[in-house]
């Protein structure tokens, strides 16, 4: 048998990752008894209509989130139990919402910091109601082979090697949670096990205190002795001697209570938890809690660590009386299936890569591109063109390279606020819409008649190269195959109004010591078609993409360098939208022609 938590315990669990966090462990004992998962349900307002994803053996289970604790139990009538994970603030109103629901049995308040007087006021609520509330503070609630409330028992292979698998003889209550774990274990290892263990949490004033559960262990025959861990501070330990000192039990109790070291240490100091303060005048102190046990016939070990052999001696007296006989363990146990990745490290699995990348890597402290770390880059004086040249070239490209690469970012940041990028980005933003969805819309007119011109135009000058056409060759055979050459012509600029980027850029790659075989090839072009007519002139784009294209970079990424440069611009009039208020854009008629048939008359639907 068992107390508190058993085969019918269904859950809902109040709050958010936390609570998944439970779940999971939750899970995993109901894994290793090889039982279904006992949670049903979680609510947490924010998510609801959701679902929670909760892992079990190496599937998924679905679990759905409700807005309120009646709508949980509503859809689940068979949930008797809350897990409560709501913040401090919040965890009262939580607490009383689960004792109100007819359903609901026990509620186990695992938030830490609950003010007293709430904490108060639910204990006395529940006791109203004759329901258990455990808590706050409480690490959770098991019972071995049966069920498991919270995250008390530790990981996976603690649960194993504490034998959670199946029942013991011994009840288990403490304030402490990292202590519940330690004598779950030492009772495993110096007896047959536990059947519940409760973690009551360590605040001034527990929702159930000792003496409720070692009368509920006491009832419980399959108990037969019951470990209580104390501490100094309040007079719960002196309530449980009171009680088990009243009259002869059943259940054998062991008790071992912290704090002596508060003997050498000025009186009225707390330790740890909230409850865990002596009085000035040496009230609720470690040794008369313990001397109180003693007195009403508990085993009080010397120290902590007299624990264990103390737990064993009791063992031993109740196999020679019979009251327990030995367990044989199974030969096999459930084992938690690893993850893909425990699985590699374990040359256990082989796994086809869903993609490939071959430019950075993420996976220790910080990124490296193409294996540089990023830190070592800063610290050594590279800067961003020569990190977009290891990610889109993987090059580390030189300082001469950098600077051009720089100075075409700075001249194509930006082209005022009526080109098509621009204006989109404007729209969007006088609409209301996020920088990131406004500055989306205006890449997404980047295009071949907007700013793509950088690629075509890097593809095809390079093709003219590669081929040694000369420029009629090449006039003709765009003519023939492709249409206007991309990157010559221009709206506005022509060669008596030239482009200043053009020119700044062309005179700075000129001034240096390298090869431009597709520049060279690109201006010739120029002087071509601008003669036939002033405004087919090289454009930024294509100047970009005959400089890019003889600074190696692959074609494909070409775009790539408008697309960085020109986000620059887009997130500049997305702020300065957002810094005049702007209202939503609609235009003025006067700027539509309507082309559209003058009204008329419907005719009669036939």
């Amino acid at each position: 048998m068992s107390i508190l938590a058993n085969k019918d315990t269904r859950v809902v669990i109040q709050g958010g990752q936390a609570g998944v966090n439970a779940a999971r462990r939750m899970a995993e004992f109901c894994y290793l008894i090889k039982r279904p998962l006992n949670v049903e349900a979680f609510v947490y307002p924010p998510d609801a209509g959701k679902a929670n994803e909760i892992p079990y053996g190496s599937g998924l289970l679905a679990i759905p989130i409700y807005k309120t604790i009646a709508e949980a139990t509503k859809h689940h009538s068979t949930i008797n139990t809350s897990l409560v994970y709501i913040g401090a603030d919040r965890a009262m109103k939580g607490g009383m919402e689960a004792l109100d629901d007819s359903h609901i049995k026990v509620v186990s308040m695992i938030t830490e910091g609950v003010p007293e007087k709430d904490a108060k006021i639910l204990g006395f609520h529940a006791r109203k109601l004759g329901k258990v509330f455990n808590g706050p503070s409480s690490i959770g609630i098991i019972s071995a082979g049966s069920c498991r409330l919270g995250v008390i028992g530790g990981a996976f292979d603690n649960l194993v090697l504490s034998k959670l698998y199946r029942e013991g003889s011994f009840g288990v209550i403490t304030k402490s949670g990292g202590l519940s774990n330690e004598i779950i274990w030492i009772c495993s290892q110096f007896a047959d096990g536990i059947t519940t263990a409760i973690g009551i949490g360590g605040d001034a004033y527990p929702g159930t205190d000792y003496v409720n559960y070692l009368e509920m262990f006491e009832n419980d025959l399959q108990t037969k002795a019951v470990v209580i861990v104390g501490e100094m501070g309040g007079d719960l330990e002196e309530r449980a001697a009171e009680w088990y000192g009243a009259k002869k039990r059943r259940v054998k109790l062991i008790g071992v209570v912290s704090g002596f070291c508060q003997e050498s240490l000025p009186k009225g100091m707390k330790f740890g938890h909230a409850g865990a303060k002596e009085g000035m005048k040496g009230e609720g102190s470690a040794r008369s809690k313990s001397d109180a046990l003693k007195k009403a016939g508990a085993i009080v070990p010397a120290t902590f660590g007299a624990l264990g052999p103390a737990i064993k001696e009791t063992y031993q007296e109740l196999l020679k009386s019979g009251q327990v006989k030995e367990i044989v363990e199974p030969v096999t146990l459930p084992k938690l299936p690893k993850t893909v990745e425990e699985a590699m490290k374990a040359d256990e699995v082989i796994v086809a890569p869903l993609i490939r990348t071959t430019i950075s890597d993420d996976r220790g402290d910080e990124p490296c591109y193409d294996g540089y770390p990023a830190s070592e880059l800063i610290n050594k004086g590279y800067e961003i063109p020569h990190v977009i040249g290891l990610l889109w070239d993987k090059r580390l490209i030189s300082e001469q390279e950098a600077e051009i690469i720089k100075r075409i970012m700075m001249l194509s940041a930006d082209h005022g606020p009526c080109v098509s990028g621009a204006y989109a980005t404007i729209l969007a933003a006088c609409a209301g819409i996020g920088l990131s969805q406004a500055v989306a819309a205006g890449l997404i007119m980047i295009g071949p008649r907007f700013g793509g011109a950088v690629t075509d135009a890097g593809r095809w000058f390079k093709y003219a190269v590669d081929n040694k056409m000369n420029v009629d060759e090449f006039l003709a055979y765009m003519k023939k195959n492709v249409g206007p050459v991309p990157g010559i012509g221009h709206r506005v600029k022509s060669l008596r109004n030239p482009d200043k980027r053009v020119k700044e850029l062309v005179g700075y790659v000129k001034n240096l010591s390298i090869k431009t075989p597709c520049l060279d090839f690109a201006l010739q072009v120029e002087q071509v078609t601008a003669a036939k007519k002033d405004n087919l002139i090289l454009n930024v784009d294509g100047t970009m993409a005959a400089v890019l294209v003889d600074l190696g970079f692959p074609i494909d990424s070409l775009n790539g360098f408008f697309i960085l440069s020109r986000t620059i611009g887009l997130i500049g009039h997305w702020v300065d939208q957002k810094r005049q208020d702007s209202r939503l854009i609609r235009l003025f008629d006067y700027l539509v022609n309507y082309a559209a048939p003058k009204r008329r008359e419907v005719p009669p639907l036939k």
